[in-house]
């Protein structure tokens, strides 16, 4: 078994697609959009074959979306050298920087900095 994917759902899926394909390469699928819904969403895929898919719908209630399960989602990024000049770069780009680098008591080392609509991200070696 595997997780396929995780969904995400955004307020702006322009801006947060453009932050996860400069920061992470992602590839971006074409946008899908259902007009009797008003669903829209786009997969992004990572190198490594897993995907993200961002997602938006008009009228949807805040309570639910924020309100879901979603506590983070770790990326590996590399070594720990890679870890820190990710966070340099998200530093030099005025992104906040919650935790880290550092090393956790289960052993990761990572940092968490958050997206722009302030979805957290945990960057760890792999």
């Amino acid at each position: 078994m595997r997780i396929e994917h995780i969904a995400l759902w955004v307020d702006d899926l322009e801006k947060v697609s453009q932050f996860y394909q400069k920061y992470f390469q992602v590839e971006k699928s074409e946008k899908y959009q259902n007009p009797k819904t008003g669903f829209s969403s786009y997969f992004l895929s990572f190198a490594s074959g897993s995907r993200l898919e961002l997602t938006n719908k008009k009228y949807l209630s805040p309570r639910i979306a924020d309100s879901l399960g979603y506590g983070h989602i770790a990326i590996a990024v590399g070594d720990k050298k890679a870890v820190d000049q990710m966070v340099e770069r998200f530093l030099a780009d005025h992104f906040p920087l919650l935790s880290g680098p550092r090393t956790t008591g289960d052993g990761y080392y990572e940092a968490v900095i958050q997206d722009p609509e302030g979805n957290l991200i945990e960057l760890t070696t792999d």
